[in-house]
């Protein structure tokens, strides 16, 4: 069969460009999934699309994009038992209308009652739980969010349902909304003066116990050291100062990370939790399930944030308004229905 494909051929370079997808003899262990909608990570995928600082191990030009797909089943090789035709499912696939994987891919089964709009953004919001865990975080901890994206924005929602007190912290009005209506407790633009004394007063000036920072530029940077408190941790989510101008101050200066006796933490990597067996407790499928459970349950309400709905010959305009920083943009999706 001949499916749709998105393509990176250089900066800017994006195309959606048809390819051949065998079908008709899967391998034993195959799953053929058709594909409902995927979703656009509006800080990996417009670094990529604008040709931001090669993160290790990515792809060079031409590339695929995308890693967030939510799909039907529509035929198994004759071993799996996982997943049978019907099944709705959720891959770290790229934006593309079918595709033909191993049974032991990052793929789980979306569990009933779960929309395809919810379950797309899974992934996305697995980074947000894994910075929580990264971070070493305590029900009841202060935890601040710098950066309102769609990963910021998952993060708020996520540490509001685990227990904590929540501070979003941004630079458009119209996210830092967004961002109490999903659960933040205060939301305060980056630049206001008064930040320092505002986060004080919420955190009966203890300040920020962990930090979770989802925006590149440096300025967020400098706002997640002055909020962290004393002996407080820092989970940085985004990757600080790609496509960004040279620095303008010293990210470890020795009034934060001396002075305060800051844990800063790198997001990617290990999980935190071992667990005998190859794999870790909360591996990367075990996070994904966990988290479809809580959209099950209705206590993460991924779909809020989804603010264009759009056909995949438009994903160009999408890419493009994520290069230009358009505030108005959150959630993305792609429908190839």
């Amino acid at each position: 069969m001949q499916i749709q494909v998105a393509m990176l051929r250089g900066p800017r370079d994006l195309r959606l460009e048809t390819a051949d997808l065998p079908t008709d003899n899967l391998a034993p262990d195959q799953v053929w999934v058709e594909t409902e909608v995927s979703a656009l990570s509006t800080g990996t995928d417009r670094g990529n699309y604008e040709g931001a600082q090669r993160v290790p191990g990515a792809p060079d030009y031409p590339r695929w994009v995308g890693y967030s797909n939510v799909g039907v089943v529509r035929g198994v090789g004759a071993n799996v038992t996982r997943f049978k035709p019907g099944d709705r499912v959720f891959a770290l696939r790229p934006h593309q209308s079918a595709y033909v994987a191993r049974d032991a891919e990052m793929i789980v089964r979306v569990p009933d009652g779960v929309t395809p709009e919810d379950a797309a953004f899974t992934y996305l919001y697995h980074l947000g739980f894994h910075s929580l865990r990264r971070g070493q975080y305590e029900p009841g901890e202060y935890v601040a969010v710098v950066g309102l994206g769609i990963l910021g924005l998952a993060s708020v929602e996520l540490a509001r349902v685990m227990g904590g007190r929540v501070i979003a912290l941004g630079n458009a009005a119209s996210r830092l909304e967004v961002a109490k209506t999903i659960g933040a407790h205060l939301a305060l633009p980056s630049t206001d003066p008064t930040l320092a004394e505002q986060v004080a007063k919420f955190t009966l000036g203890v300040g920020a116990d962990l930090v979770i920072l989802a925006a590149n530029p440096w300025p967020a940077y400098r706002t997640s050291m002055e909020v962290v408190r004393t002996g407080g941790r820092v989970a940085i989510l985004s990757l600080p100062g790609r496509g960004e101008a040279a620095l303008d101050l010293n990210p470890l200066e020795l009034e934060w990370f001396y002075g305060k006796a800051l844990t800063i933490i790198a997001v990617a990597g290990v999980a935190p939790y071992p667990f005998p067996g190859p794999d870790p407790r909360f591996s990367i499928a075990r996070g994904c399930e966990y988290l479809l459970s809580l959209m099950q349950d209705g206590r993460i309400q991924p779909a809020r944030l989804v603010t264009h709905h759009l056909r995949p010959d438009h994903m160009v305009d999408a890419y493009e308004m994520a290069y230009h920083r358009e505030k108005s943009m959150i959630g993305v999706l792609f429908d190839w229905r």
